[in-house]
């Protein structure tokens, strides 16, 4: 019973994507190279904020999601790594965070081992090609939450700049149906559900870094000698 169960999750989870199909294109050696290395960047998605209202605003944004989000991914942690990935390759491919998770909603629904009819995988429904192209050849590594997210988010940065910003092409090439309307507009109404508008607070300016040593301070004895004493105050309010 243990392994029927197991084999009818594997099936719901290897279930047909509603994608398209990536075309694989003649890529500029420059393009291909700087795709290349956005793909092997090693950082982990950890954001750094210097401002503490940028941090109250993301924090805002991950509950936000979070409670959105519970329905389609009701494992907690699972959830908050995804969406802490999610938002961390938007931004550092220079996407809207809700665009990108409209795009998953239409490409795989949330489903991270979700494979298409024509063989694309995972979140961002990435063809098996760009692991050839840019990345080491194998394939099942878009299977990774993070490496997935990153070739999506990358693959459509490229088109963008291709498209000359133009957004509605660019979803087009991503899904392989380029000047029709059908994709784009999908991907445009669940972006507007994923919008998220934190309430603005008063400017509190940047993160104070910690203080390790202020200056000397001198302290006069009764019997009119000086001392120094240094006062080491740290502070930490990430």
């Amino acid at each position: 019973m243990r392994y029927g169960l197991a084999a009818c999750a594997l099936m719901l989870a290897m279930q047909p994507a509603l994608a398209g199909n990536q075309k694989e294109e003649a890529l500029a050696d420059s393009v291909r190279i700087a795709l290349s290395r956005a793909i092997a960047d090693p950082r982990p998605p950890v954001p750094d904020f210097t401002d503490v209202g940028e941090r109250l605003d993301y924090l805002s944004w991950l509950g936000d999601m979070s409670v959105r989000l519970s329905k389609r991914l009701p494992d907690r942690q699972v959830r908050l790594e995804f969406l802490r990935t999610a938002w961390y390759e938007s931004r550092r491919a220079g996407l809207d965070p809700a665009l990108v998770l409209g795009l998953i909603q239409v490409e795989s629904a949330f489903r991270k081992y979700a494979v298409s009819r024509v063989g694309a995988h995972g979140y961002m429904q990435v063809m098996p090609f760009w692991t050839r192209v840019i990345g080491d050849g194998d394939r099942s590594t878009l299977f990774n939450m993070q490496t997935n997210l990153r070739f999506g988010c990358s693959i459509l940065r490229m088109y963008l700049d291709m498209e000359k910003g133009n957004l509605f092409m660019a979803l087009g090439r991503y899904n392989g149906s380029r000047g029709r309307p059908e994709y784009p507009n999908a991907v445009l109404a669940a972006w507007r559900k994923w919008e998220h508008k934190p309430e603005r607070k008063p400017e509190l300016g940047p993160i104070p870094q910690p203080i390790l040593e202020q200056e000397p301070v001198q302290n006069v004895r009764a019997d009119g000698t000086v001392q120094k004493q240094a006062i080491a105050m740290p502070l930490d309010v990430r």
